[in-house]
Formats: C-alpha cells, structure tokens, sequence
C-alpha cells in the first residue's frame, strides 16, 4: 500500500525530513543521481539491483513532487526521459553525508559487508 504524504504537521526537522527520505529506494536514488548527474530511467534501474520498476516510478515522482528531482522529457522517437538533481535535492543530498559515514563506520565496526558500491 502507498504512503499517503504528511506534509507536516511535523514534530522536528528530523520528522520532516525523513518524511521526504523515506523508503527504500529514495536515499539510493539521491546517491546516483548526484553521481551521475543526468540519467535515464534503464540507467537508474539498472544502478538499483532488487529496484521494482513500479517502486522507482513511485519514488521518481514522489521526489519530483518534493521537488528533488527534475524530469527532462525530449520530444523524440522513442521519447527519451532524463532525470537529475535540483539545487535541493542536492542540498538534501549533502545533508545525508554525514549519515551515510555514521553508517559506513557501523557496518565496518559490525563486520557487514556492501554489496555493489554504496553510498559513503
């Protein structure tokens, strides 16, 4: 089932801020697209292993509403779709770098392993 977006009222910034990020997928996406800077939506896929087509539709357009994501789309044959980072969304991005070290340090304290490359 679909999350119905809060769009406040929130408790603390941390609330409304984890009610943009939340989901699976939403952190990963932030990553790659900062990575990458324009991609398409085969490309996303393809960088997210276990994404559902369905699932990164959703957080695609959940992200564009929120205003993280921006989605280029070129009057061609086949149509072509680009997605990159707004000012925001990197903004956002720059802001989960530090919790994206926090978690690189537990998962070396703990012994986990990445699988793929990993954000941080």
């Amino acid at each position: 089932m679909a999350k119905a977006p809060r769009n406040g009222p929130y408790i603390c910034g941390i609330d409304a801020a984890l009610d943009v990020v939340s989901g699976k997928w939403k952190g990963l996406i932030l990553w790659e697209l900062d990575a990458h800077r324009v991609r398409r939506f085969a490309e996303l896929r393809r960088a997210l292993p276990g994404v559902s087509e369905k699932m990164l539709t959703q957080h695609l357009r959940e992200m564009e509403e929120d205003g993280l994501v921006h989605r280029e789309v070129y009057a061609e044959v086949p149509p072509r779709v680009e997605y990159s980072l707004t000012e925001h969304g990197r903004t956002l991005n720059r802001a989960l770098g530090p919790l994206g070290a926090w978690g690189s340090e537990r998962m070396r304290r703990e012994g986990h392993e990445t699988v793929g490359v990993s954000p941080a």
